[in-house]
């Protein structure tokens, strides 16, 4: 168990290392905005009275790329179901989205750097005079803090220490956080987890574990998704690792698995083919899904009898896992056993947590992305921009 609410499997082979240990204590106490931001002596840049006056009874558009909207999205799925406010997503380049364009909106605007060009072409087709604004950007002359003046837009400063990847218990994910009625204080569990020695020895383990992996060739980290909800959690995830660690021809590769579907197309690879993955099986225990209709079974599956949806994924994922065990195939496991900001919170910062530690180990810098900025530049040469 990571805490009470979350049910965790480490590796096998997983050991608390000394190295590692040593590298989580002086990270802890690092004056870092960063790790501040994960616990409850944060303080936003923001009042949430003067954002909830701008929201009303308006829909919500979060406009943002990458970390700027990834963990926005992802506590969304998660929590959609009691949220009464609709929240939509921008958060790509394409020709068609799930809402009607011609209500008005408050659009919350995320761009730390404020020259993101997609963040930018995404502003100037969708944002309409009658809508209402909320920029999240840092406090610096950039084009999105110039049209942010321009528009007498409400402007909230984007902690210029904190990466976008990294940002999700700050501002970035905590202003919605607050709008779709959350609580931000609830997801900042640092001061509790450090606490924790159970939460702070699995954590260490993990990332021995990892690193030892990474060292021995094993770079691609398959996330098995269980349940639909946590998927948007995943791609936040993905990219925590892939923009973090990718450098100096190092790196894990993570691949979102989605099951059982991937079952019957991929499986056998994992079982039987190439050696260099290693597995983290993801899922989320509910009461409600939709039930067999025993009437129609035939007696050759008299199993099935009143199982539900989530029982018959639980099996499918508690039998995956003792075959992958079995086969000494490296896996973790993670059950969300109750779903709450409190747990969502943990999650957030276990993993970023073990990010920047991975990194530190390996000798990379868990905190900038130097090749992504070259494909900006590059890109800017096609449109003749000086």
């Amino acid at each position: 168990m990571l805490s009470k609410t979350i049910s965790f499997k480490n590796f096998n082979k997983s050991k608390v290392s000394q190295k590692v240990k040593l590298a989580l204590k002086k990270l802890l106490f690092e004056n870092s905005n960063l790790i501040q931001s994960l616990s409850k002596n944060y303080k936003d840049n923001y009042k949430i009275r003067n954002v909830k006056k701008l929201s009303n009874n308006l829909d919500v558009r979060v406009i943002g790329m990458g970390g700027s909207a990834l963990g926005t999205r992802a506590i969304y799925d998660l929590f959609g179901e009691s949220i009464s406010k609709n929240f939509y997503f921008i958060d790509n380049l394409q020709n068609k989205f799930d809402f009607d364009s011609k209500k008005n909106f408050l659009n919350l605007v995320v761009s730390k750097s404020g020259e993101t060009l997609e963040t930018i072409s995404n502003i100037n087709i969708f944002v309409k005079k009658k809508d209402k604004n909320i920029f999240l950007t840092e406090n610096k002359n950039s084009y999105i803090y110039s049209l942010a003046q321009k528009l007498k837009s409400e402007i909230i400063h984007h902690n210029n220490f904190i990466g976008g990847r990294y940002s999700v218990l700050s501002e970035v994910g905590m202003l919605p956080a607050e709008l779709m009625g959350l609580k931000p204080s609830k997801f900042r569990q640092l001061n509790n987890l450090i606490k924790n020695k159970k939460f702070l020895n699995s954590l260490i383990a993990n990332v021995n574990a990892i690193i030892s992996m990474s060292n021995n060739g094993k770079s691609n980290s398959i996330f098995l998704n269980y349940d639909p909800k946590l998927r948007s959690f995943l791609e936040w995830y993905k990219q925590l690792i892939g923009e973090s660690l990718g450098k100096k021809r190092k790196g894990i590769l993570p691949v979102i698995s989605e099951m059982p579907k991937d079952n019957h197309s991929v499986m056998q690879l994992y079982l039987d083919g190439i050696k260099n993955n290693f597995y983290s099986f993801f899922s989320l225990r509910e009461n409600k899904s939709p039930k067999i209709n025993s009437s129609t079974l035939l007696n050759t599956h008299r199993f099935l009898k009143n199982k539900s949806v989530n029982q018959i994924k639980l099996y499918q994922k508690k039998a995956s896992e003792n075959i992958f065990r079995k086969k000494n195939i490296p896996c973790r496991s993670f059950e969300i056993l109750k779903l709450d900001e409190k747990t969502i919170g943990e999650l957030f910062i276990f993993f970023i947590l073990e990010t920047i530690l991975i990194g530190k180990i390996l000798k990379i810098n868990p905190y900038n992305q130097p090749a992504v900025e070259i494909i900006k530049s590059e890109t800017k040469k096609f449109f003749n921009y000086k």
